[in-house]
């Protein structure tokens, strides 16, 4: 295997020959030399080598021509071809034994898919520096560079992407090839950086510098990276163009070096992968058994609370209790029911996580396992049937007592209405007997409506408990108050009726006719039934019995009529009427009346009535119970008279 021969580039004259060899002579001296630093064991081969050799007592190779016996080489290819060679000589001083030693070696070799051309044992033996150079650069290249790869390429094309890749950020630099690129030292600077931005500042280079940033990798490179001065400055910075080999061979050991950093890189990365998945899982099984607790804390608390819960008897608080459990049901138990699932997923996840990184299973602390939760949830699920069944009947059993006390309420009270209203029925007798004994029934009356309103409470609460039929009473609260209502009128009515009576009977001087038309009056007038008028009710029924006053005569007529009060009583009623109709109320004063009103004619019509400024219940009145005329369209007055007068 030949370098780069500066002879071959040239043809011509006899003295053009003669230059061109001199020369070549001087350049492949030149070439030698920097093809034996570059081509020298490479830093990770030599490292193995010394170190098997050190382990093995043998001495470091330093002289490439020490390799003539053979005895280096076989140790040196036994050490990086990671074999042995058996029996050969180790001490070969006569030229057969180097040979034989040699031919060992270069069969080795060919073994190992070498392709060795144009070189022999004797070559070797005859220290021909060019063919031994040319064979380590094949060693070199088979078991330094061979290995390197990037996307499936060869080990150069390999190593020029690898270049091409790691100084792209870099503007300065563009990698092309192994020979010019490199020239201005930058390429190798640009690799140190990106891979050790610690050992040199890219950026403050003077880019301009060839020799000084060349220097400066190389310096770097082998105080910090262990990587050996293969090559020195002028090798790459004053030659026309620098070696490719000597270049590529250097270059390969950024290479390896970087490498050897990229598995540290890998190791830790994975190493702590490996600690985020350890951390992960820690976190996931804490995760797991602090949710477990609460959850079965959670179920605790829960069926406590239902053991201590007491019911207060009433349907607000019974329905209450069955409102906040079915709120439990749709809110609280499904949020359980999501945690749950998702525990037996978290556990699942946690067992799957280590599985795939073949990790040990994970298993639960006693008492927190999947089938202790379970055991859990079937008690809960048990001390909720418990108290679902305990809540509706104690529902229904407040609801029957309700049915109960509502019908026993309702029908007692029923009868004493009826039994008041039966005694008001068959009064009889003496007038001042039956008024205190109406008035001894209206003490009843009272308590009577207290006991009505705890039954109209009974029947909120029936209502609030969707009570709709009761199978005890065929009475409603509604119909119990209004038949007390129709007591209480009946009561007040029957009241003032023997009141009215008992003061008829005192005014002897009135006729049966007289004091029954004030007594119509005065009950038609009495519109809220208290047997007292007011002043306008006053006004108006003295007004249908043709009194009319002006309204500062009236003021002093109801003040005198009162007494200083602010109703009438019907005693004080028929003693004023007694007063004014003595003189003004006889058949004959009556029938000039109705003359007078309707106009000396026969008959009376209804404008006639109202324009006598008779009030509108009074013409009413006179309208149903007068006849008509027959000969008119009119009412018959003197007929109507002559039948309630006497003759």
């Amino acid at each position: 295997m030949s370098g780069y021969h500066p002879s071959n580039n040239f043809v011509g004259s006899s003295a053009a020959n003669q230059v061109v060899e001199d020369t070549a002579r001087v350049m492949d001296k030149a070439w030698e030399t920097v093809q034996q630093k570059t081509r020298s064991l490479s830093p990770y081969a030599r490292l193995r080598v010394n170190t098997k050799l050190n382990a093995g007592n043998f001495s470091q190779i330093s002289d490439l021509s020490k390799l003539s016996d053979g005895v280096p080489l076989i140790q040196l290819l036994e050490i990086i071809g990671d074999t042995t060679f058996g029996r050969y000589n180790k001490v070969a001083r006569m030229r057969i034994q180097k040979v034989e030693n040699v031919n060992k070696c270069l069969e080795f070799i060919r073994q190992r898919g070498v392709n060795l051309t144009n070189i022999g044992a004797e070559d070797i033996v005859d220290e021909n520096l060019k063919l031994i150079l040319g064979m380590i650069w094949t060693l070199i290249l088979r078991f330094t560079i061979a290995d390197i790869s990037e996307e499936g390429l060869s080990a150069k094309e390999g190593l020029l992407l690898w270049c091409q890749r790691k100084t792209a950020p870099y503007h300065e630099v563009n990698v092309r090839d192994f020979t010019y690129s490199w020239a201005d030292g930058l390429a190798f600077c640009a690799l140190i950086h990106r891979h050790r931005p610690d050992l040199l500042d890219f950026d403050s280079l003077d880019k301009s510098d060839r020799h000084a940033n060349t220097q400066l990798a190389f310096d770097v490179a082998a105080e910090h990276l262990n990587i050996p001065k293969l090559l020195d400055v002028e090798d790459v910075c004053d030659i026309s163009k620098p070696d490719e080999r000597s270049i590529m061979t250097y270059v390969a050991q950024y290479f390896h070096a970087f490498s050897e950093l990229g598995k540290v890189d890998t190791a830790g990365r994975r190493v702590a992968k490996f600690a985020e998945v350890m951390e992960s899982v820690w976190t996931m099984e804490n995760d797991y058994e602090r949710r477990v607790k609460a959850l079965m804390q959670a179920i605790d608390n829960k069926k406590s609370d239902w053991d201590a819960s007491r019911f207060k008897g009433d349907y607000a608080d019974a329905k209450r209790q069955s409102s906040e459990f079915v709120n439990y049901k749709t809110s609280l138990k499904r949020t359980w029911v999501a945690e749950k699932r998702d525990l037996d997923t978290l556990l699942g996840n946690i067992q799957t996580k280590l599985k795939t990184y073949e990790l040990k299973p994970y298993h639960p602390p006693h008492g927190l396992t999947l089938q202790d939760l379970d055991h859990f949830w079937k008690e809960l699920l048990a001390s909720e049937e418990k108290r679902y069944r305990l809540i509706n009947a104690k529902i229904r059993d407040i609801k029957e007592k309700l049915r109960q006390d509502f019908a026993k309420q309702a029908n007692d009270f029923q009868a004493q209405v009826n039994a008041i209203s039966n005694e008001l029925t068959v009064l009889d007798g003496d007038l001042d007997l039956q008024l205190a004994h109406v008035r001894q029934l209206s003490t009843r009356l009272g308590p009577m409506g207290d006991t009505l309103e705890r039954i109209q409470r009974l029947d909120d609460q029936c209502v609030e408990a969707n009570i709709e039929e009761n199978d005890y009473t065929i009475y409603s609260a509604d119909d119990l108050s209004f038949d007390f209502g129709l007591l209480e009128q009946a009561m007040q009515k029957k009241s003032a009726f023997i009141s009215n009576q008992i003061v008829s009977r005192n005014m002897t001087n009135l006729t049966p006719a007289q004091l029954e038309e004030f007594e119509s009056t005065f009950r038609h007038f009495d519109t809220n039934q208290t047997n007292s008028l007011s002043s306008s009710e006053f006004n108006a029924a003295l007004a249908s019995l043709g009194i009319m006053y002006e309204d500062e005569d009236f003021a002093g007529v109801f003040a005198h009529c009162t007494q200083g009060g602010t109703e009438v009583s019907f005693e004080q009623f028929i003693t004023f009427m007694v007063g004014v109709t003595e003189d003004r109320t006889s058949a004959d004063q009556v029938r000039e009346s109705f003359r007078i009103v309707a106009g000396d004619k026969p008959f009376v019509t209804e404008l006639d009535l109202k324009q006598s400024m008779l009030p509108p219940a009074v013409v009413t009145y006179l309208q149903s119970t007068m006849p008509q005329h027959e000969s008119a369209n009119g009412y018959n007055y003197e007929a109507y008279l002559n039948s309630v007068f006497r003759n």
